[in-house]
């Protein structure tokens, strides 16, 4: 079986820049005088985009908190997010000392309409529509109320790079689109975020708390005049980007596409396949999107928490690191961990899908034969629980 939680290798073209940075000793994005590997990055995730700006940070958490503060939201303002995403979203919600708003989700995977609208009241500062597992909400309809209301639409695009919504790039529908470069995204940083956006104010407030000190703003290469009015008015938080990290990314810009497309063949392969099992459902996107997964999330029909555990412990001696949201204590994922928010409220559509809900890595690399190899163990662990239990 392949290991799943394997990146494909780094380019050349990056190793070899690497080992000339290496000489040089060159890594903090400002030494340069312009072109840094970090400004460059920017500028070319920017284009890939279809963006005016982008700004490179340390991860997409840190780029989530800059575009909260860059906002200018009231203290304890509330920011509407999913019920499903990573415990890094709510908490940048609260480090921008926000509240965070929790809307219950369906079961398939996305923001459930009719409480998100319930939900935005006049006393919402901001939406934060995390797109978790690069499963696309109805940005129509998120897009439509929040509009009507004055209510800026931030995108978590940490699981959707390749994503497309009527043809549209997720990330650039709101008024910030994040994006994530760690290990397990489609673009692979070991660690990094970027941010995308067309607003002259949010970039240059972005860059500046981003730890561009001084004048070192002057080096992003943006086409604004708004830098200098928030010069030393804003404070730092240090979240940049190192030319390493950079060189790492840029390489793989051009591998967006085949990985996106090979990722939706494998996903969708799959699928087709465990859809065909009576106790499996793997939910359809929605008519709009054009996905771009890296993993698989399915759900366990008409099966006990027993034979959930069953079906967990199976797999695993198969060498299939599956793993079912809720069932794991510790899981990042699921709100009830995320005891840091005060007031914690209870979702119990959203609880109900995650302690059904199975999550599989499923890289762009692997081929159709390993993702058939992936079908049948899976299946034959499904079967294997199913019948002991008729047993």
């Amino acid at each position: 079986m392949k290991n799943l939680q394997q990146a494909e290798p780094i380019p050349a073209q990056a190793r070899e820049a690497i080992e000339k940075m290496l000489q040089t000793g060159d890594l903090f994005r400002y030494t340069a005088k312009e072109n840094a590997p970090v400004t460059l990055l920017e500028q070319e995730f920017a284009e890939m985009m279809g963006s005016r700006f982008a700004l490179a940070v340390a991860s997409c958490s840190a780029a989530l908190f800059l575009t909260l503060k860059a906002l200018d939201l009231k203290p304890n303002a509330k920011v509407i997010i999913p019920g499903f995403t990573f415990a890094a979203v709510p908490s940048a919600v609260v480090h921008a000392n926000c509240q965070p708003v929790l809307v219950e989700v369906g079961d398939d995977f996305r923001m459930d309409m009719a409480d998100f609208a319930a939900k935005l009241t006049d006393d919402i500062g901001a939406v934060l529509i995390s797109h978790m597992r690069g499963h696309t909400s109805d940005m129509d309809v998120i897009l439509r109320l929040c509009a009507a209301k004055g209510i800026p639409v931030i995108e978590d695009a940490a699981h959707s790079l390749g994503t497309t919504w009527n043809g549209q790039k997720i990330g650039t529908m709101g008024v910030v689109g994040c994006f994530s470069f760690q290990s397990y995204k489609l673009v692979n940083g070991g660690e990094g975020g970027i941010l995308v956006t067309d607003d002259e104010d949010i970039i240059a407030k972005a860059v500046i708390m981003s730890g561009a000190y001084e004048n070192n703003w002057q080096k992003h290469g943006c086409d604004t005049d708004c830098f200098a009015k928030y010069q030393n008015t804003l404070p730092l938080y240090n979240t940049r980007m190192n030319n390493l990290s950079a060189t790492v990314i840029r390489p793989q810009l051009a591998e967006v596409p085949r990985r996106a497309a090979n990722g939706l063949r494998n996903h969708e392969h799959l699928a087709a396949r465990l859809n065909s099992h009576p106790n499996l459902t793997v939910p359809p996107a929605l008519k709009p999107e054009h996905r771009a997964p890296d993993s698989i999330q399915f759900l366990l029909e008409d099966m006990s928490e027993p034979q959930a555990r069953a079906l967990m412990a199976s797999s695993a001696s198969l060498g299939l690191p599956l793993q079912i949201f809720g069932l794991h204590t510790e899981n990042a994922r699921v709100f009830w961990n995320w005891k840091f928010i005060k007031d914690l409220p209870e979702l119990p559509q959203t609880r109900a899908m995650l302690m059904r809900a199975c999550d599989l890595r499923l890289p762009a690399s692997l081929s159709l034969a390993d993702v058939d190899q992936i079908a049948d163990a899976l299946l034959a662990c499904v079967n294997q629980v199913v019948q002991a239990k008729a047993a």
